[in-house]
C-alpha cells in the first residue's frame, strides 16, 4: 500500500475538515524519526504537536501501558476509580507553581480543559463573561472556538459562538503591541463592553501556540494578575502546548512570576494518550458541585499510568535541561541563517519551543506562500515541519526533548537547505 493509495482512500470517507498537512502514512516511529508505509525516514520537529516531549514509542511508557492493559483498560473514575487517577493528581498539584494548596481534575483533551476550567471559573465567581486574547488559540469545541483569536480555519462557518466573550490584543513587540497597550485594552473592555464586576476569567497562553509562538511579557502577566485581583476574576493559564518541559520549565507560567488561579493541561501530559488536566486552586476547584466535572473517558487509565511515567522521565533524564539545550543549539544556528536570509523576520525561542517568522525585509508584510512552500518542500526531504501564526506565516520547532543533537543537527541542515533554495 502507497501513500498516495492511503491518502484517496481517505479523501472518500474522512470528511474534508479534518484536514491532513501531509499525505504520508506513519508505518512505525521511534524517539524523532518516523517511517512512512513505503519505507521513507524523516527526522519530527513535529512532536504531534508539542505532545511526544519524551519522544516517539518511549519504551518506559509503552511498558507502564501494556502493564495497565494487562489489568484493565477502562472503569470510568467517577465510578471506579484507581490509583494512578490520585497518584497523577497528587504529582501534578506538586509540580504546578505556586504556593496555595491545589486540586485537579481530569478530561480527555486540551479543549475540553478549557471549556471546564471556564465551567469552574463560572461557578465560583458566580460571573458569566471570559477575557481572551486575539492570536490565541484554546480549541475547536464551540466555546473553545469563541475564544480562540483566529478565524481561518478554526472558526469559518461554525457560528454563532457563545456570548459574553471578549479579546484584547496580546503584547507582540515585533508587530508593534506593547505590554502597556494590552493591559490598556483590557481597561478598554471594562469600559465600553462589559463590567469587571461580570467577568468569570482571563484566559492566556504563556507562549501563544497557534498564534506563531510569541511570549508573554513577565510585567504583561503580573499586570494581568493584579488586574485579576482588584476585580475577583480567575486567571486561567492555557498551558496545552507549553507544559511539560517544553519551554526549559515545567511550566512556561514559571518564567513570569505569577500563580495563575487555573491551569489547563494536555498534550505532552502522557506521551501520546489521550488525558488532559485543569490544575487550580483548592478553593477554586472545589466550587462546582459533585458530578458537575468529568466525562467518560476522564482520567483514563492508560493516560495516567502514562502520565507518571512521563513525569519520572522529565525528572531523571532532565528534560528541562536538555529543551535548553535544544533551544541554545537551534538558536545559533538560526541566528548565523538570518543573518543571510533577510525574510526570516523573526526567530523566537523559548526552550525547546521554536519559530521563524518569514515577512518581507523591505514592507514587512507577511510571506504566507514562502512559509507553505517550505512546508511542502521539507517532506520530499525528509523533514516533518508545522506552520503557524495569525497570518499563516511562522515555522514552528518542536522535536522531541530527547532527540540526539546528531539528529538535531541533521535536521536543521535539511531545513537551511530548503530555506536557501526557496528564498
Amino acid at each position: 500500500m502507497t501513500n498516495q493509495q492511503l491518502h484517496q482512500r481517505r479523501s472518500q470517507v474522512i470528511a474534508q475538515g479534518m484536514g491532513a498537512l501531509y499525505p504520508l502514512y506513519v508505518e512505525k516511529a521511534d524517539n524523532a524519526h518516523i517511517w512512512d508505509v513505503e519505507g521513507n525516514q524523516y527526522i519530527d520537529f513535529a512532536a504531534g504537536i508539542a505532545v511526544t516531549n519524551t519522544g516517539h514509542s518511549n519504551k518506559r511508557i509503552s511498558a507502564a501501558v501494556k502493564s495497565q492493559i494487562d489489568h484493565f483498560s477502562h472503569t470510568c473514575a467517577m465510578i471506579t476509580p484507581y490509583a494512578s487517577f490520585v497518584e497523577l493528581a497528587e504529582k501534578l498539584t506538586e509540580f504546578a507553581p505556586g504556593d496555595s494548596d491545589k486540586k485537579a481534575i481530569f478530561l480527555t483533551t486540551g479543549a475540553e480543559a478549557v471549556e471546564n476550567a471556564v465551567k469552574v471559573a463560572r461557578a465560583h465567581t458566580g460571573r458569566s463573561g471570559v477575557i481572551a486574547f486575539k492570536g490565541g488559540f484554546h480549541g475547536r469545541t464551540n466555546m473553545t472556538m469563541g475564544l480562540t483569536g483566529k478565524i481561518a480555519p478554526y472558526k469559518v462557518g461554525f457560528g454563532p459562538f457563545p456570548n459574553d466573550i471578549f479579546h484584547a490584543p496580546y503584547p507582540n513587540p515585533f508587530h508593534g503591541v506593547s505590554t502597556a497597550q494590552s493591559l490598556q485594552a483590557l481597561e478598554d473592555l471594562f469600559i465600553c463592553d462589559i463590567e469587571p464586576s461580570r467577568v468569570a476569567a482571563i484566559i492566556f497562553e504563556p507562549v501563544q501556540g497557534e498564534g506563531g509562538f510569541y511570549q508573554a511579557p513577565a510585567d504583561f502577566a503580573q499586570g494581568l494578575r493584579d488586574l485579576c485581583d482588584k476585580h475577583g476574576i480567575m486567571l486561567i493559564a492555557d498551558e496545552i502546548q507549553t507544559g511539560f518541559a517544553r519551554t526549559g520549565k515545567m511550566f512556561a507560567t514559571e518564567y513570569l512570576g505569577i500563580e495563575p488561579d487555573m491551569m489547563t493541561m494536555a498534550k505532552g501530559i502522557a506521551g501520546g494518550f489521550p488525558i488532559s488536566a485543569v490544575v487550580g486552586k483548592s478553593e477554586v476547584m472545589d466550587s462546582a458541585l459533585p458530578g458537575g466535572l468529568g466525562g467518560t473517558y476522564a482520567g483514563s487509565p492508560l493516560g495516567c499510568v502514562a502520565g507518571l511515567e512521563v513525569l519520572k522521565i522529565i525528572e531523571e533524564e532532565q528534560l528541562c535541561d536538555k529543551a535548553i539545550g535544544i533551544g541554545e543549539l537551534v538558536n545559533t544556528r538560526l541566528s548565523k541563517l538570518q543573518a543571510l536570509v533577510p525574510a526570516m523576520g523573526e526567530v523566537r525561542i523559548i526552550g525547546a519551543m521554536m519559530a521563524i517568522e518569514f515577512t518581507d525585509p523591505n514592507t514587512g508584510e507577511p510571506l504566507q506562500d514562502l512559509t507553505k512552500a517550505i512546508i511542502s518542500k521539507a517532506q520530499h526531504n525528509g523533514l516533518i515541519l508545522l506552520s503557524c501564526g495569525v497570518k499563516a506565516n511562522v515555522i514552528r520547532l518542536l522535536p522531541p526533548l530527547t532527540i540526539e543533537y546528531e539528529v538535531l543537527n541533521e535536521g536543521l541542515d535539511k531545513l537551511e537547505q530548503i530555506i536557501h533554495d526557496l528564498v
